[in-house]
């Protein structure tokens, strides 16, 4: 019976991508190394594990959305779910390496967002959960299903300049915002009433005008 062992050894961008997609490199090895795997299905849970690491007073002041103020993050910081991602993995035996893709979302209603926005270098901790169905060959060569153990799992820190670098790519000099319809229609007529010819500058105007004077 197979025992998968997964390890994630690097990230990158993955190129040309119709969204923002991060590319995992993912060592599979397996229990007894001679036993032939027909192809396994994986169902990948990640998490971030966001007490593993320390955070700068500036990268704090941009986790108040999400963490309160930092004297409650004793009860407030606490591994948070990133996304799903799945794979199909080609035969193999003994072990194989292939491309985790993990779609990547720049909304800023989502927290994962605003959690990899915040931080400014270092890595991001990250937890990959398996799960999912492996078929191999016995020794009479007939085709057998193993479940894949929830236990299964694999750590790694993703460096947060190739999420900068990713987000780059596809917003550059950018950043994606989602309102409410009538919202959104509320200030396309300020801007078309004022003929205010692009939405940065419709905004900029709005923002100067709510703005407290800086006291000197």
């Amino acid at each position: 019976m197979p025992d998968l062992n997964f390890q994630i050894e690097s990230a990158s961008v993955i190129p040309f991508s119709a969204v923002p997609t991060l590319g995992f490199q993912m060592r599979v090895k397996n229990a007894p190394a001679d036993e032939v795997i027909h192809t396994a299905a994986v169902r990948c849970q990640i998490q971030i594990e966001a007490t593993r690491r320390h955070y700068s007073p500036e990268e704090q002041a941009k986790l108040l959305d999400l963490f309160g103020e930092p004297e409650r993050w004793s009860q407030t910081l606490r591994t948070m779910l990133w996304t799903h991602a799945s794979i199909v993995i080609p035969q193999f035996t003994g072990s194989t390496t292939v491309e985790l893709p993990v779609p990547c979302t720049f909304d800023f209603n989502v927290a994962a967002t605003k959690y990899f926005h915040a931080l400014r270098d270092g890595d991001l901790p990250l937890c990959f959960l398996f799960s999912g169905t492996a078929f191999y060959g016995d020794s009479e060569g007939a085709l057998r299903v193993s479940p894949i153990s929830w236990e299964k799992e694999a750590k790694f820190r993703l460096p947060v300049k190739t999420w900068r670098e990713l987000m780059d790519v596809h917003y550059p000099n950018s950043a994606w915002l989602s309102v409410r319809r009538d919202i959104f229609d509320r200030l396309y007529q300020y801007k078309m009433r004022r003929g205010i010819p692009t939405w940065e500058q419709a905004l900029e105007e709005l923002l100067a005008a709510v703005e407290e004077p800086v006291r000197l």
